[in-house]
This record gives C-alpha cells, sequence and structure tokens, in this order.
C-alpha cells in the first residue's frame, strides 16, 4: 500500500496514480481497482494505493517519477497496515454492529471507499459485493480487529436488518 498525498487533480497524479497502481484516479470516496491494483480515495489531497506486496518499491517509484517537480508525498505504508476480507454473509449488518457509518444501501454503495471506526480504531473499507468487505487498518490493532471481528461474526449474532429491508 501507498499513501500518496499531493492536487488530486493535476494531470501528474493521475499520471502517478495510473503509472503505480494500474487504475484511473477514483472519484471522490471511491475506489477503483482492488486489493492486486487499486487506487482509493482517502480525502480531499490523500489516496491509498494498493499493489502486490513485492511490487511496491517499483510502484513507489513509478509514483515519484511522474510526480517530478510537484508538491506530493508518497509512502509505502505496507507494513503498517493490514488488511481484511470479509466474506459469506450480509456484510452490511456485520459492519452495523461495529461502525457509525450508515451502512444502507441508499448511503454506502458498493465500491465506495470509506474512512471510519470500527470498534475502537481508525479503519477503511469497502464492500465488494453484498456478501464480501474489505477493510484495512493499522497493523498495531490487527489482532483487536480480527478478535473484533471474529465476535461479531459468530452464528447467531445476525442483525437481520439489511436483508430484511433490501426485499
Amino acid at each position: 500500500m501507498l499513501t500518496l498525498r499531493g492536487d488530486l487533480a493535476s494531470p501528474e497524479m493521475a499520471k502517478a496514480v495510473k503509472a503505480a497502481s494500474g487504475q484511473g484516479m477514483p472519484f471522490r470516496r471511491r475506489i477503483e481497482g482492488g486489493l492486486g491494483g487499486g487506487a482509493a480515495w482517502a480525502s480531499p489531497d490523500e489516496l491509498l494505493l494498493f499493489c502486490d506486496y513485492a511490487a511496491a518499491p517499483d510502484a513507489l517509484e513509478k509514483a515519484r517519477k511522474a510526480l517530478a517537480g510537484q508538491h506530493f508525498l508518497a509512502v509505502d505504508v505496507s507494513d503498517a497496515r493490514a488488511v481484511f476480507t470479509v466474506e459469506g454473509g450480509p456484510v452490511r449488518d456485520l459492519l452495523a454492529k461495529l461502525c457509525p457509518a450508515d451502512m444502507s444501501p441508499e448511503v454506502l454503495a458498493l465500491g465506495e471507499y470509506r474512512r471510519s471506526h470500527i470498534g475502537q480504531v481508525a479503519a477503511a473499507f469497502w464492500l465488494v459485493s453484498e456478501e464480501k468487505a474489505v477493510i484495512v487498518c493499522f497493523r498495531s490493532v490487527a489482532q483487536y480487529m480480527f478478535d473484533l471481528l471474529g465476535k461479531a461474526a459468530e452464528p447467531g449474532s445476525e442483525l437481520g436488518y439489511f436483508a430484511a429491508t433490501a426485499s
């Protein structure tokens, strides 16, 4: 993962995103691509780029070359982050138990990249489908996140809210 900060409206930034991730510039609160090659809008001046772990140094160099002469920050944060993929059930219900963000389909569309809190920690996530979500958090809280997600997903703890309202 690479954190890329700078002028997201600049043509050089779009070139850097394409060179480093293979994706186009994401729209506000969206992700283009995914874990193997993706670009997520994180804030008005920040993106999180995804690539294979071994490709991160090369992707970082490509981004830096594309942004030469510009004011920017490009950092490999791969070892500072942990990624969880949750799948196999209604993930909106699971996340709704743990996160203050509105999980309704009218508010949180598939492919929308959301920064929020899950339990007591900062995290970002997106819904790949109604039954699959990807969560990114700091590696220092990975065990807490793992335990929290595991407990919230235990059989019998389903809310059934979004499944009931979807029909």
